[in-house]
C-alpha cells in the first residue's frame, strides 16, 4: 500500500520543477521510472522506522486518521530525494527531511505512538530481540568509571 502517488509529488514539487529534477531523458517529460524509485525509497524508509512496531505498509484502509501524517511525511522524505538529484537543495527541504527523519527515529524508539484512534497492529514478525540470563551484576558502569 502506498502512502502517496507520483502526483502527489508533483503537487508538493510544482509541474515545471517535477519536470526539471525528473527528465534524466531531455524529454521535457518527468521519467515515470525515476519518480518511482523516488516515492518507494521514500516510503522503505518511512516503513524501515515504522516497522520497529508496527506491521509495514500501514494500512490506510483500516487507520484512515493517519493517511495525512503519513503522507507528508513521506513527501518530505521523497521531496528531498528528488531535489538532491539537481544540487543545491534549499535550506527549507532540509529541514523538512531532518523533521521527517526525526518524527520516524522518535516513533521507531518508541517515545512517539503513531497518532491513530485504533491501535495499528504491531510487528509480530521480529520475534524478541534478545533475553538476559545469568546473575545479576556486581558493579555497574558507573562504579567501575574510576578505574
Amino acid at each position: 500500500m502506498s502512502y502517496i502517488t507520483n502526483a502527489d509529488i508533483e503537487e508538493r514539487v510544482g509541474s515545471d520543477a517535477y519536470v526539471q529534477l525528473a527528465d534524466d531523458d531531455g524529454d521535457g517529460q518527468a521519467d515515470v521510472g525515476v519518480v518511482d524509485e523516488t516515492r518507494l525509497a521514500a516510503e522503505g524508509e518511512v516503513n524501515s522506522y515504522l516497522a520497529r512496531h508496527y506491521a509495514v505498509p500501514v494500512d490506510l484502509t483500516t487507520h484512515a486518521d493517519l493517511a495525512d501524517v503519513l503522507a507528508s511525511i513521506t513527501l518530505d522524505l521523497a521531496e528531498y530525494r528528488l531535489r538532491v538529484r539537481r544540487p543545491p537543495v534549499a535550506n527549507e527541504v532540509l529541514d523538512k527531511r531532518a523533521q521527517a527523519i526525526d518524527w520516524l527515529a522518535r516513533v521507531a524508539d518508541g517515545s512517539l505512538d503513531l497518532p491513530s484512534a485504533a491501535p495499528v497492529a504491531p510487528n509480530t514478525t521480529r520475534g524478541p530481540l534478545g533475553t538476559v540470563t545469568g546473575e545479576e551484576r556486581l558493579l555497574s558502569r558507573d562504579e567501575l568509571s574510576e578505574f
